[in-house]
């Protein structure tokens, strides 16, 4: 399983890392932000479709900032699965 680190931008969250295997994530954690809701959408998306949680999560907006931590997310996990692609 390939493991990524991203650091999120305009967000409270300072580090996202999770893996990717099989194209399903895994093992995601958050370093700051709103830790119930982020220790939420960890376990919501363990094994969830890499792809799917991009097209779920992306454009999510936190108070008229242009973007959330799950938006922050979705970026991070799309960039995963280029990096995935390309070999």
């Amino acid at each position: 399983m390939r493991q990524y680190s991203y650091q999120p931008k305009g967000v409270c969250s300072r580090k996202v890392s999770f893996g990717i295997e099989d194209g399903k994530l895994y093992g995601l954690k958050f370093e700051g932000g709103c830790p119930g809701n982020l220790q939420a959408i960890s376990k919501l998306l363990e094994g969830y479709d890499a792809q799917k949680a991009v097209d779920v999560l992306m454009g999510n907006d936190c108070a008229g900032r242009g973007t959330s931590c799950a938006d922050q997310l979705a970026k991070a996990v799309q960039d995963a699965l280029l990096q995935e692609n390309r070999g």
